[in-house]
């Protein structure tokens, strides 16, 4: 799943570290969302929008897979 937590956080102007503190992880945990290694939790997803004023869905991009397209 893609997202857009860097760029967000960048146009705040503030560092993992910084950003890890307002929404409570570790900066580790900032860093593998950024990367793409790690998805949060429903909870997780939900305070990172909240901080940010935007939907969950601005934020993360889902790509469908077709997974549970009739064949």
């Amino acid at each position: 799943m893609k997202n857009r937590v860097e760029e967000l956080r960048k146009s705040k102007g503030l560092n993992q570290e910084e950003f890890a503190k307002a929404i409570r992880v570790s900066r580790q945990t900032v860093s593998s969302i950024e990367n793409g290694k790690y998805n949060p939790s429903l909870d997780l997803a939900f305070i990172i929008s909240d901080f940010f004023g935007l939907s969950v869905e601005e934020i993360f991009l889902h790509e469908r897979s077709g997974y549970y397209e009739k064949k």
